[in-house]
């Protein structure tokens, strides 16, 4: 009985993950991880350079 309590618990774990990956990409952010997902300017040319500045410039 203890195996199948864990076996459920992990199951909805990895599927509340999956859940929210799948409503992250319908709303369009690109790095679901990235907390600048929605507003990164690489966004717009199809990825996103996480863990930098959100105003990029090129030179």
């Amino acid at each position: 009985m203890e195996n199948f309590i864990i076996v459920a618990v992990i199951l909805l774990i990895v599927g509340g993950a999956v859940a929210y990956i799948i409503k992250e990409k319908k709303k369009g952010a690109v790095c679901v991880g990235c907390p600048h997902a929605g507003e990164c300017a690489k966004k717009r040319q199809g990825g996103c350079n996480c863990g930098t500045d959100i105003q990029q410039t090129k030179d």
